[in-house]
């Protein structure tokens, strides 16, 4: 290990992408060389006099350049394949001052960076998000991602294999895994009524081709989940809600509506549903599938979140199993951007169906996405994402409890957002343009209700890329802009 200290210098930019800068800097002066360790990252925040966090942050943003590489009980390495001191195209051209980028193939200085505003992301690095979904928080502990990078490292010496044209439903290898991971739920299936399927959003357009045509009518929560909501009129469908109290749905409400509108489906999120966070519980599940048995409806479950709390009651696949399309979606418990689920069909033949259905709408699940979530479920590291998600998720409910403390809103431990209620006289149009341009997402209840007029109410999404601290800053500023203020024109 050398004695390395990074100099920040005056910069207004964040911490830790100065210290990123840094590490490039002096890998190009030739202060450091491919192969050295930097110093662990307690001592070096010591050193600083700066949080742990930072230098975590730093040293992965370094990875992300492919600057550093770290591994878990030996250190943070300079990678071989950073940029060094007297390379070719400098050479050839001269020496350039360092720090200095290249310009193209010909080795010659490029004009400098416009300045960047003070404050501002770096342009380079910036990711776009899209703030209208709920997203789960992102993990930024180093060990936990150099885990994870070494799973991708695992998959990609299989890449020619995995760009070929695969199952519509899966290999058996990765219906096994799913069949592992679905057992954490409490679900043992057969291993033919299980699906890979390439996201929950193709999934439940695959089950609804099966299950209606154009112009049936399918019942769901008067307030709920706005994909389904739209994947229903694009096809063509009447949704139907029906009443919910703290615990769901009402059962006899569900009696009526089959008696009244002949449903060919019933679409449930009901565990930490989304938006209102209700986590349906047992009895209420029970007696749910009693109606659904006796009437003989098919039922789409959307298991999106119920994978993340310590102890989720068992979903409605287990007591209506010939009736259940049961969606085990991993983008809220692993990663969005694996678009996968683990699809449970009520039948072999109906999972033989489904993946016919799929093949239509999509081809086939990403292999490389399938064969990565596979990796991470049997060397373990799917299931640290998802008990990183479940403890992170409960701290940031605890700091939404304490910047909103006295406004009305639900939520659960474990939820991604909170389903706040506006104060008298304050509207949910009002709060979205004040709030716009907050890293928080803000969404109203428009969209998210079926029947009725919309309550003045908002979803806030409390995950996503953004940190504890910007979080607290963005509620503070919600909890403003909820106080009704004079005109200060």
């Amino acid at each position: 290990m050398i004695d390395w200290t990074p100099d920040l210098g005056t910069s207004s930019r964040p911490r830790y992408i100065s210290i990123a800068e840094a590490i490039e800097r002096d890998v190009r002066a030739g202060t450091l060389s491919p192969g050295d360790r930097l110093p662990p990252q307690r001592k070096l925040a010591q050193r600083l006099g700066i949080d742990f966090t930072t230098v975590s942050r730093a040293y992965a943003e370094a990875q992300a350049r492919g600057l550093v590489d770290s591994h878990v009980g030996r250190g943070t390495f300079v990678t071989a394949g950073a940029p060094g001191r007297g390379s070719a195209a400098g050479d050839a051209a001269g020496p350039v001052p360092a720090g200095i980028p290249l310009n193209g193939a010909n080795g010659t200085a490029a004009p400098p960076p416009a300045a960047p505003v003070p404050g501002a992301p770096d342009p380079a690095r910036v990711v776009a998000t899209d703030l209208s979904m709920n997203m789960p928080p992102e993990p930024a502990d180093p060990a936990l991602l150099s885990r994870m990078q070494e799973g991708l490292s695992a998959v990609s010496a299989n890449l020619v294999h995995l760009l070929r044209y695969q199952s519509a439903t899966g290999s058996e290898k990765d219906r096994i895994a799913a069949s592992t991971w679905l057992s954490l739920r409490g679900m043992v299936p057969r291993l033919e009524r299980i699906a890979v399927t390439p996201g929950a959003h193709p999934t439940m357009t695959a089950i609804l081709s099966i299950l209606t045509r154009p112009g049936d009518t399918v019942l769901c929560e008067r307030i709920t989940y706005p994909g389904f909501r739209s994947i229903a009129g694009r096809m063509g469908l009447n949704l139907v809600g029906l009443e919910m109290d703290g615990d769901g749905i009402l059962p006899d409400a569900l009696e009526r509506a089959i008696a009244r509108v002949r449903p060919k489906a019933l679409y449930l999120n009901p565990t930490l549903q989304n938006p209102t966070t209700i986590t349906m519980p047992v009895e209420r599940r029970l007696a749910i599938s009693e109606v659904l048995n006796h009437h003989g409806l098919p039922l789409i479950e959307d298991d999106a979140y119920g994978f993340i709390p310590p102890k989720a009651p068992a979903p409605l696949a287990v007591s209506a199993p010939d009736l259940t399309w049961h969606i085990g979606g991993l983008a809220k418990c692993i990663g969005a951007g694996l678009r996968l689920a683990y699809t449970v069909a009520p039948s072999g033949r109906d999972a033989f169906a489904l993946g016919q259905a799929v093949r239509s709408f999509a081809v086939m699940p990403s292999p490389l996405s399938m064969a990565l979530a596979t990796q991470w479920i049997e060397d373990g590291t799917a299931d640290h994402i998802r008990r990183f998600i479940r403890s992170e998720s409960a701290a940031r409910q605890r700091i939404a409890a304490e910047a909103l403390d006295g406004f009305e809103f639900r939520a659960a431990d474990n939820a991604f957002n909170i389903w706040l209620s506006l104060p008298e006289g304050v509207g949910r149009s009002d709060i979205m343009a004040r709030m716009a341009g907050r890293e928080i997402g803000i969404m109203p209840s428009d969209a998210f209700t079926v029947d009725g007029p919309p309550d003045e109410r908002l979803r806030v999404c409390l995950g996503g890329s953004i940190t504890r601290e910007a979080l607290h800053t963005g509620l503070y500023h919600l909890a403003d802009a909820m106080v009704p203020a004079p005109y200060m024109g």
